[in-house]
């Protein structure tokens, strides 16, 4: 198997301290990156890379880039745009893909599976080449539909419902949900963190019922008692008092939240204010709880969480202090999840022998064939592969808040 290293850090430091202040485009709003949780207009325009501007003799790939800018879920969608983008100067200033350069178009789909199926016929009309997106489970799902039609290369950073990448051409670098569930039962047992479970969980998405219903089945293996398992919607997802409730006059010793940031972040606050203190431990969509607004992060103390990445550990330093110098902020995993996205199209680009000649399906075939022959040592996991279901492999980490920090553990 072909072996590709993450490197060049240090360059790409310099190079976007100068580049991300002048982005120049024809088609997009042109303003640099936002810092995660920023959701004004100017701050969550979509943009195109200025790190392709430069004319290449060798051409360059388009890469899009789906995922939501603004609304509730925007750290996500915007962690990922800036991951892209730092991966795309990276890859550039060290010679590009096969002596071609990479281009981002970036487009916001709010979270809506519809206005995600729009950016990508509106990348589709830039002749977008290959995808990384979309962001999340529901609008991924939706576009991986579109792209399978087309026969265009897809990798999700963070896509984690089995339907994202059901059909053949697309891939992710985050855990399916299933894996995820069984991975935090595995990990909560192993460690002896809890032996009455509480879960609460939001039934509306499939995300959170996807990873509720796989953490049950090995909850048993584990000697795991369930104690509460309660649901939430779309909307009811301001007031956790009748689950918390439940979980604690259950005696639960261990709140397992497989939920997005927002809600936790309320379900902290209440739990607080009810003198509940349990072990509370979720999964990747937790993370982003650092960056809410308004938050208070010492109620996040001690929280738990399934993730690959964490900004403070040695092997992270490198990409974390270049994320910072040009977007003002700290990364998270879904930054994390982005920049080995890129990677791996850069090492099987590099496999497939694939130019900017080539039309999307052409290279979506050749892109395809090689995802299973590649071997990349990323940030959120060391010697990743893919099989030809488009499924990672890597091993599950965890992290732990602790002093308003993750904590790899």
């Amino acid at each position: 198997m072909r072996k590709f290293v993450v490197f060049g850090l240090a360059a790409v430091l310099a190079f976007s301290l100068t580049a991300c202040g002048g982005n120049s485009s024809t088609d997009s709003a042109t303003t640099a990156p936002a810092a995660e949780g920023e959701t004004t207009e100017a701050a969550a325009d979509n943009k195109e890379s200025d790190a392709a501007a430069p004319a290449a003799e060798g051409g360059s790939f388009k890469l899009g880039v789906i995922g939501p800018l603004t609304g509730p879920a925007a750290a996500y969608g915007i962690a990922v745009q800036n991951g892209v983008d730092l991966a795309i100067k990276e890859i550039n200033a060290a010679g590009g893909v096969n002596g071609a350069v990479l281009e981002m178009n970036s487009q916001d789909d709010e979270h809506d599976p519809e206005k995600s199926v729009n950016a990508y016929n509106t990348l589709k009309d830039w002749e977008m080449q290959m995808l990384v997106g979309a962001v999340t489970s529901k609008p991924c799902i939706a576009v991986a539909a579109e792209s399978a039609n087309d026969n265009l290369f897809q990798i999700t950073p963070s896509g984690s419902a089995v339907e994202c990448a059901v059909p053949e051409n697309v891939f992710r670098v985050c855990f399916a949900d299933p894996a995820q569930g069984t991975a935090s039962a595995q990990y909560i047992g192993e460690h002896k963190l809890g032996s009455k479970i509480a879960i609460i969980y939001d039934s509306s998405t499939e995300y959170s019922s996807g990873i509720r219903e796989s953490f049950v089945a090995e909850a048993a293996n584990q000697g795991l008692e369930i104690v509460a398992d309660e649901a939430f919607t779309a909307d009811t997802n301001t007031d956790f008092s009748v689950q918390l409730d439940k979980a604690k006059d259950a005696g639960a010793d261990l709140v397992f939240m497989p939920i997005y940031y927002q809600e936790a972040s309320v379900i902290l606050k209440q739990a607080s204010d009810k003198e509940f203190a349990p072990v509370f431990f979720g999964v990747d969509g937790m993370d982003g709880i650092l960056s809410v607004k308004n938050f208070d992060t010492s109620l996040a103390e001690g929280v738990m969480l399934l993730t690959p990445f964490s900004a403070t550990e040695e092997g992270s330093k490198a990409f974390t202090d270049a994320y910072v110098a040009a977007y003002g902020i700290e990364p998270n995993q879904f930054a994390a999840d982005a920049y080995d996205a890129v990677y791996a199209i850069k090492a099987a680009a590099e496999e497939a022998g694939i130019s900017p000649d080539m039309d999307a399906s052409a290279i979506c075939d050749a892109m395809k064939d090689a995802m299973t022959k590649i071997t990349i040592d990323g940030l959120t996991g060391e010697g990743m592969t893919w099989d030809a279901a488009g499924e990672t492999g890597k091993a599950p980490k965890a992290v732990k808040i602790v002093n308003g920090v993750y904590e790899m553990q």
